[in-house]
Order: C-alpha cells, then sequence, then structure tokens
C-alpha cells in the first residue's frame, strides 16, 4: 500500500467490502493504490480539484469531513474508466495527515453509501 499519507486506516467493514468486491474485480486492490496515489493525492496533497470528489452533506455533523469519489478507475470493469461505478467513501484527518477509508462499493450491487457505518464511527 501506498505511503502517500502519514496514517491509512481502513475500517473493518471496508476489508469486508474489499474482499467481497475482489471475488468479482480481480484488479480492486492494485486499483485502490493507485487511486490513493494519484486521485487523492492531488486533491488533498496539491489542492486540485479532481472533479470526482465531493463531501457528503447532511450527516448531522461537521467534523471529520466525509467525502464520496465517484471517479474510480477499475481495470476488471473494461471499457468504463473513471466511470466505473465503484465509489469509495473515506475521510482525510488533515492534521493528522490521516486517511481513513470508510467504505467501497459498486453501484450495481448497491445505490448510496451506508450513512448508518458512517454515523455509527464518526458521532459521540
Amino acid at each position: 500500500m501506498t505511503t502517500i499519507f502519514k496514517i491509512l486506516t481502513k475500517l473493518p467493514e471496508f476489508k469486508k467490502d474489499m474482499k467481497r468486491l475482489g471475488k468479482k474485480f480481480k484488479t480492486i486492490e492494485s486499483d485502490l493504490d493507485n487511486f490513493i496515489k494519484t486521485e487523492l493525492k492531488l486533491y488533498h496533497k496539491l489542492g486540485k480539484n479532481v472533479r470526482g470528489i465531493v463531501r457528503i452533506p447532511n450527516l448531522g455533523f461537521i467534523n471529520p469531513p466525509i467525502y464520496k469519489a465517484r471517479k474510480f478507475a477499475c481495470r476488471s470493469l473494461k471499457g468504463t474508466g473513471s466511470r466505473s461505478g465503484v465509489r469509495v467513501i473515506y475521510t482525510y484527518f488533515e492534521k493528522e495527515d490521516k486517511l481513513e477509508l470508510i467504505e467501497i462499493y459498486y453501484k450495481g450491487y448497491k445505490e448510496i453509501e451506508d450513512r448508518e457505518r458512517i454515523k455509527k464511527h464518526y458521532t459521540n
């Protein structure tokens, strides 16, 4: 895994998501690593607008900010490029330079992020 961010963690549920998706999409692990090295580095480290990352609104809390990456290139989904339908939900703690991966899903299986999972981990 990459060392772009000082700390990189994955929630246990994220690991389960990856295992499930990895059965169908064989390249998802390396695609995720590439995504972190390029898109997330550009967005959070270099301040570039990559147009595929949005902050999720209306969660009932402001901090930490939760982001959804809509453009995730998955090589297992040939011909789709960054419009693969794979979504990555994560948070970035700027002070600690910590990236925490919350959820990854394929839109063909599920339409929207698991807001209950997010609230469970980030509200008191």
